[in-house]
Order: C-alpha cells, then sequence, then structure tokens
C-alpha cells in the first residue's frame, strides 16, 4: 500500500466502533481505509493460549509480579488479564500516560488489531427513553440531540449482527432487543430470583443479556460453555471485530487494513473547511506517513480520540480540532462501581454443567418512577450477578498443603458463592476532563494524555445505596458471610469511559452534532464513547454501536448526494 492511496473513507481504531464504521462503510460502497495502532493479529491463528491448559503455561498462569508491576501496573488490574492474554494488551512501561495528583485514572488498553472487542465483557444494553431524557430532566450536563426513538432501527440493525443471548423481559427500563436463545439460570440463580423478586417488588431478576451467540450465526459456531472468552474465540461464538465486522468488511473487497500505525493527528483545510489529511507514525520504523480521504471516521477510544482531536491544532483551531466551544476533552464520565458478595450455605450436592459466559442482571430500580422513595442522589444502577463454585485453583491457593489428602481435598468445589457487580451513572462533570500533557511526549513525540477525573458527591452517595442494597438482596436469599466494597472504585476501573466529544444541537456547547459529525467540519465522524452526554448505568457498547451504524448509513448517503 502506498501512501498516495485513494480512500474513499478512513476509520481511526479497529475496535467494536472501528470495526463496525468499517463493516458499514464497506457494504454500502466505500473503499475504506483502517488505521489500527497495535499490532497487526488474526482470528484463530494469534489465539496463542486459547487451547492451552494451565500445566503448560509457566507458573501454571501465576501472576508474574516483578513483571507486572514493571510493564503492566494499570493492564494487570483488569479481570481479563492474565497470562493466557497479556500478549493482546498495552504494556504501560513503553506507553505510559499522565494522572492528576490525587486524581488517579485506570486507563486499560488494548495494543491489537480488534483492540478491546476481544478483551471486553460482553454485557450488552439498549438504553432507554428515560437515559436519553436524564439530561434535560435533572440538569445534569446538556441535553441529548436524540431520543430512544431515534435508535430503535439502528439498535436492531446492530444486535443482528452481534448476535445477543438474552430474553424479551418486557421490562421499559431495559428495552427489548432482537435476541438470540437466552443461557439458562443454574438451581442457585433460581433461589437468588424468587427471593429477590419475592421481597422486592420492584426488582426483576433476568439473565444477562451477551454478546455470546447461543446457537449459530453468520458463519460464527454457538458458544461452547468455555468462559474463558478473553482468549480469543476460535468458534467465533462471542463477537469481536476479528470474527465478524471486519471479516465481513474484508469480504466485500474494499477494505485495507494497517495495523502499527500511530495517528498522529488530522490536517485540516480551512478554505473547504474539511480534513484533509490524516497523519501517521509507523510504530516499527517511526517513519511519516500522511493518508487522504473523503471522510473520516474516528473510533480510537473515548481518550483515544481525544488525544488525537486535541494534537490536532492548527490557525484556524488552536485549542483542538473542532473545539469550537471549548469543551474539547470536558465531561468525562466513567461508572462507578462496587461489590458484594457472600455464601450461600445450601445445594453442596449440585454442580454447574459447563460455564456459563455471562451472569444474571438486576435492572435500575432506583430513581424510576415519580413519586418513588425520595433517595439522596439522582440517576440509577444494575446489578451483574454470578452464583458460583470456587474451582481447584482458588482452593489449592488458599489451603496450601501436600500429598494424597491434600490432592483428595482440592478436587472438591468450594460452596456456592452469590458476587453482585454493581455499575452507577456517573453525572458529566465540566471538571473532570482529558488533556494533552506538553511536557511529556510519548516514544512517538506525541503529548502523553493526562486524566483529571474524580468522583463527585452523587456518586458517593449512589455507591452507599449500592451496598446497602446489594446486602439486602444477600440477606433476602438466606446467604451468610457477606462482605462489600468498602471505597469507590477507581474512574476507568470500569473501562466504560465516555465523554470529552459530546453530542450536541448547540456547537457552542458540544462537539459532534446529531449525526455524529463533529460541528462545521462535514467530513468528519466521531463515533465512539467520546460522543456520549451522559452515561447511564448500562453497559454501553449497543449504543455505540448503533450511533456508528447510524452514522455510516447518514455519510454514505449524503457523500453520494455529493453534499460532504
Amino acid at each position: 500500500m502506498h501512501a498516495n492511496e485513494q480512500f474513499d473513507a478512513i476509520v481511526i481504531g479497529s475496535g467494536i466502533t472501528g470495526g463496525m464504521a468499517a463493516k458499514e462503510l464497506t457494504e454500502r460502497g466505500l473503499k475504506v481505509l483502517v488505521l489500527e495502532r497495535g499490532r497487526y493479529i488474526e482470528h484463530r491463528k494469534d489465539y496463542l493460549h486459547e487451547m492451552t491448559p494451565p500445566w503448560k503455561i509457566p507458573g501454571g498462569g501465576a501472576r508474574n509480579k516483578a513483571l507486572y508491576a514493571r510493564d503492566y501496573p494499570v493492564q494487570s488490574g483488569s479481570y481479563a488479564f492474565d497470562e493466557y492474554t497479556r500478549h493482546y494488551w498495552n504494556n504501560d512501561r513503553e506507553n505510559p500516560y499522565q494522572q492528576d495528583e490525587g486524581k488517579p485514572f485506570s486507563w486499560k488498553r488494548a495494543s491489537v488489531l480488534g483492540g478491546k472487542s476481544i478483551l471486553w465483557g460482553r454485557q450488552s444494553y439498549r438504553w432507554n427513553e428515560l437515559d436519553f431524557e436524564a439530561n434535560q430532566r435533572d440538569g445534569h450536563g446538556s441535553d441529548w440531540p436524540i431520543r430512544y426513538r431515534d435508535l430503535v432501527p439502528w439498535y436492531s440493525h446492530i444486535e443482528r449482527i452481534v448476535g445477543i443471548s438474552g430474553n424479551r423481559d418486557g421490562l421499559e427500563i431495559l428495552p427489548d432487543g432482537e435476541f438470540l436463545p437466552p443461557m439458562p439460570f443454574n438451581a442457585v440463580d433460581d433461589v437468588f430470583k424468587e427471593k429477590v423478586e419475592a421481597s422486592f417488588p420492584d426488582r426483576k431478576v433476568i439473565i444477562a443479556r451477551t454478546a455470546n451467540a447461543s446457537v449459530a450465526i453468520d458463519g460464527r459456531g454457538p458458544c461452547q460453555y468455555r468462559s474463558i472468552c478473553q482468549r480469543g474465540c476460535s468458534f467465533g461464538a462471542y463477537f469481536s471485530s476479528l470474527s465478524s465486522t471486519l471479516p465481513a468488511a474484508k469480504k466485500t473487497g474494499r477494505l485495507t487494513v494497517r495495523a502499527d500505525s500511530v495517528v498522529e493527528g488530522l490536517d485540516y483545510d480551512p478554505k473547504h473547511q474539511r480534513i484533509s489529511g490524516v497523519r501517521v507514525i509507523d510504530a516499527k520504523t517511526g517513519q511519516r506517513l500522511r493518508f487522504t480521504s473523503k471522510i473520516v471516521f474516528l473510533c480510537a477510544s473515548t481518550a483515544g480520540s481525544l488525544q488525537i482531536l486535541l494534537n490536532s491544532r492548527s490557525e484556524r483551531y488552536p485549542n483542538g480540532l473542532a473545539n469550537d466551544s471549548g469543551i474539547l476533552g470536558h465531561y468525562l464520565m466513567d461508572h462507578s462501581s462496587q461489590m458484594v458478595f457472600g455464601i450461600f450455605p445450601g445445594m453442596q450436592d449440585i454442580n454447574p454443567y459447563g460455564r456459563r459466559p455471562t451472569s444474571l442482571y438486576v435492572p435500575r430500580f432506583r430513581n424510576v418512577r415519580e413519586g418513588a422513595e425520595p433517595l439522596d442522589f439522582v440517576r440509577g444502577y444494575g446489578y451483574q450477578v454470578m452464583s458460583l463454585r470456587p474451582a481447584w485453583q482458588s482452593a489449592a491457593l488458599s489451603h496450601p498443603g501436600f500429598g494424597a489428602a491434600y490432592k483428595s481435598s482440592i478436587l472438591k468445589p468450594g460452596p456456592w458463592m452469590v458476587v453482585m457487580g454493581a455499575f452507577g451513572e456517573c453525572l458529566p462533570y465540566k471538571e473532570n476532563r482529558v488533556l494533552l500533557d506538553e511536557k511529556n511526549p510519548d516514544r512517538f513525540g506525541i503529548p502523553q494524555v493526562r486524566f483529571s477525573m474524580t468522583w463527585g458527591e452523587n456518586e458517593r452517595r449512589m455507591a452507599e445505596d449500592m451496598r446497602t442494597q446489594g446486602r439486602a438482596m444477600l440477606k433476602a436469599m438466606g446467604t451468610v458471610g457477606m462482605f462489600n466494597s468498602t471505597a469507590m472504585s477507581t474512574p476507568g476501573d470500569a473501562i466504560h469511559e465516555m465523554g470529552g466529544a459530546r453530542m450536541g444541537s448547540d456547537p457552542g456547547s458540544s462537539v459532534t452534532n446529531v449525526h455524529n459529525q463533529a460541528h462545521g467540519i462535514p467530513n468528519l465522524f466521531v463515533t465512539d464513547g467520546s460522543v456520549m452526554a451522559s452515561s447511564s448505568c448500562v453497559n454501553p457498547s449497543m449504543t455505540f454501536l448503533a450511533l456508528t451504524a447510524r452514522a455510516a448509513d447518514y455519510a454514505v448517503t449524503r457523500l453520494k448526494a455529493g453534499t460532504i
């Protein structure tokens, strides 16, 4: 590929939104270049430890504390980071970032083609009407220029592509979608649902909706119930860019992928008010290249896209591209999280069959209906709930010993545990932001990202309620020996960062418009988490994907009409 090769569209980033953008644009007839800063990997071929048993991993997969402290102090905090997946993750020593003093931020990053779509938790939900109205209702942040009804057809469109197993539960707070057959409850799940719904009429317990296909879909095999999804899934059962959208784009013959391509910035042509080029640094050679196209889709992840926009300065945009409003980088959000768990003293004669790669879900029940019990916080939260029996690995670590008796003891699973993980909505605060640290360039000479974010009083009050209500539900179920979080989570821990280039109708208070176009720059579209004007409390990936597909349709329509 030559730098002067012509493309109709450039997509920056190959993660969950970049892959969808590539698919939608190529299938609509555009010649597309995908730029990915991480290294190139192939579906199936490069899932190095997908099938590796623990006895073939050095140390049985035990954490290499010295290595993690040196090279992965941030990434190793993820549930999906271990010796089976380390090769997918960003090296923190080679790619550092900055944090304001006293305001830690945990920025999780993949460093391969497909991005975090290989490593994500796959919980997949639509937002509801209340989520899109919340800013207007309670006065926090700016009003969304769209409503749930605007995304309904696009949610349905992407759900058919993704392949989401789930049940049509008929809940207004958690709209139904286009689902594959749901995964089953286990015996302890049944008890949890029965006791919680009987004790708390305002709460429902459902099977979590997950991007793990329960039946074959579009050449992808069904889930094998191994629950080692983050290692890579050769069956293609879980949705990722590598298993679904990039192969679909490649099938059109109109896709070019260039990995090891670090985007330094976007060139702006003031005469024609357009992006005229994308500046790239080859991560292997250091060579500087420039690519051109008719339109650009920025899908580099929330902080990654903000870094590119902030670094794309010009005489017209001295404070960052599309930043006439002055809010570029502001209103950063993530979900706060809390954990509650306990021991369920029963059903010791029952073991789960297989490893279901999803949980139960308790949808939001706080601040849902007018006239309900007044609370000292706005918005709400939901719980992801797992009922499980600890396996031999945890028993071996917690009960040292040796000999035949020891080996026999660790063959037996432990008691049933019920683990409730809550995600709470974060309000959009202007002071929470991403900015560039000019004094600390990265190894490519680009100013590093600096985070400045902390939770507000609303999030702290909500977290206390998460713990209290979680314990109340476990008590109703009959668990014993309960434990819970005692402190706030670190921003970034949920890996749901959003905001910074928020969508809005007013160019004076937003960065992108109703179609995900940068205000005043018609050939630039931003469709990752950076455009979010609020955060809801459910996992945001389906909304990112719906916005991406919607923006791609609009961009191609306008491009063919000659108005872009």
